[in-house]
């Protein structure tokens, strides 16, 4: 019986046509050993990158693996259990799933981005777990990664930090119409994932269910982690540890206002804020072992079983970022970019975005480093511009959506994407425009 030819994903002609415009503008500009020299050094980057994952991935899958054996993750799920139903309704609320999500999202909230992709990739593998079709990207993925690129910040520090070195006159003047965007930009992501899902001829929310059903038929016959709660002498010290932290707090508030007392500084906001923000891995990576402790999981033991899967996750996502990153790489090298940007600058100027800032809105999607490079130069360059603002504002609004897309679908070997692509550049047209639009409205002068 012949299988029905399935239409091709849309990176498929995206990726392709990225290497043959990069190809035909360098033949014209006279870039072309720049262009065939940077498809190598792409290469060498993206598994550069992805070996350097392993690290970050290890650990934190570990971590979850601890959570997960102790029923944090279940615990953490309750608290938005509607909200998520309701976005992902082909996902059992009790499924490990939900929580990886959900632990996700929270990270890239707080700009843990070193947290967030490993639990990132760890809510892929558990949503491929439910998915009927091996190879083909469910809805709930699809949804997954557009919110992932809408990139909803709260704080977004780096950025914050970037300003304040510059010399900026309010460096978190950014945050208000950062959120607003982004939450503008993640609305946008959910509409259109939804709108486009319900084109599907089959009932996602069944087939989910049907996966789901046949998962926990071998995971039945599967030990559970032996649970080994610590004595009243463990208990009374990790109770002490714990009291010693929230100690901590009041203690560690009275060393910086008085060290800043005696530099004659005075006690700014933000630099509070980024002061506790450190705190926030630590605290989650330290939370999450001392209650699986408290609740007898075998921490080291389970911890380490965990994170193997971060070792066979880096090797799998190697392809798939090295076929984006040597199509970005030849597109920046040949000059199409620039050629872009002088063109349509001009235009980008009537909707209130200046022309130093359209480089930045195209790199975003492709390049996370490149667009943070080039928002640094103009921050650098007069940190209390309008491009510099408008640029500051724009990176916290958006993400990396090719490399997002590469790196989470590439995790679990999905080459047909469906509507996570047209959904997700949705989500950052919406987020640079809107990044225009309130930027201007909060511009500071």
């Amino acid at each position: 019986m012949a299988i029905p030819n399935k239409k091709p994903a849309v990176i498929n002609v995206i990726w392709l046509y990225l290497i043959i415009i990069s190809i035909l503008v360098a033949a014209y500009t006279g870039r072309m050993d720049v262009v065939g020299k940077a498809s190598f050094d792409s290469a060498k980057s993206a598994v550069t990158l992805a070996l350097s994952l392993i690290g970050g991935m290890a650990l934190w899958l570990g971590i979850m693996k601890v959570a997960e054996a102790a029923g944090l993750m279940r615990a953490i799920t309750r608290g938005i259990r509607p909200v998520m139903e309701w976005l992902f309704p082909e996902v059992p609320h009790d499924h490990p799933a939900m929580s990886a999500m959900i632990m996700n999202m929270a990270a890239n909230m707080l700009g843990l981005g070193s947290a967030a992709t490993p639990m990132g990739l760890k809510a892929m593998a558990e949503l491929n777990k439910l998915n009927p079709e091996k190879g083909t990207a469910t809805n709930a993925m699809c949804l997954f990664l557009a919110i992932n690129t809408s990139s909803v910040t709260l704080l977004p520090l780096g950025v914050i930090t970037i300003r304040a070195a510059a010399g900026a006159n309010s460096p978190g003047s950014i945050i208000i119409p950062g959120l607003m965007a982004s939450i503008c930009s993640t609305t946008a992501a959910i509409f259109v994932s939804k709108l486009l899902s319900k084109r599907s001829k089959d009932n996602p929310v069944q087939s989910a269910q049907a996966a789901a059903a046949t998962e926990d038929k071998p995971e039945a016959t599967t030990e559970e982690p032996e649970l080994s709660p610590p004595g009243v002498f463990g208990k009374i010290v990790a109770w002490i540890a714990i009291a010693a932290f929230i100690a901590a707090i009041p203690y560690s508030i009275a060393e910086f206002v008085m060290h800043s007392n005696q530099s004659g500084l005075a006690v700014d906001f933000m630099a509070c804020v980024a002061g506790a923000s450190t705190w926030l891995i630590p605290i989650l990576m330290g939370g999450l072992l001392l209650g699986g402790y408290l609740y007898g999981v075998k921490v080291y033991e389970v911890a380490t079983e965990g994170a193997k899967e971060g070792f066979h996750t880096a090797v799998r996502i190697i392809p798939f970022t090295v076929a984006i990153f040597v199509a970005i790489g030849m597109l920046r090298a040949s000059g199409a970019l620039d050629l872009f940007t002088d063109f349509a600058g001009k235009y980008t100027q009537l909707i209130g975005m200046p022309p130093e800032v359209l480089p930045h809105a195209l790199l975003r999607p492709l390049s996370g480093t490149g667009a943070f490079g080039y928002m640094a130069e103009l921050v650098g360059n007069d940190p209390n511009s309008l491009p510099a603002f408008i640029s500051s504002v724009m990176h916290g609004t958006t993400d990396t959506t090719f490399y997002i897309l590469a790196v989470y679908f590439g995790s679990v070997s999905i080459q047909r994407t469906r509507h996570a692509l047209p959904a997700a550049l949705t989500s950052d047209i919406v987020g640079i425009t809107m990044a225009v639009v309130f930027a201007n409205l909060f511009f500071p002068g």
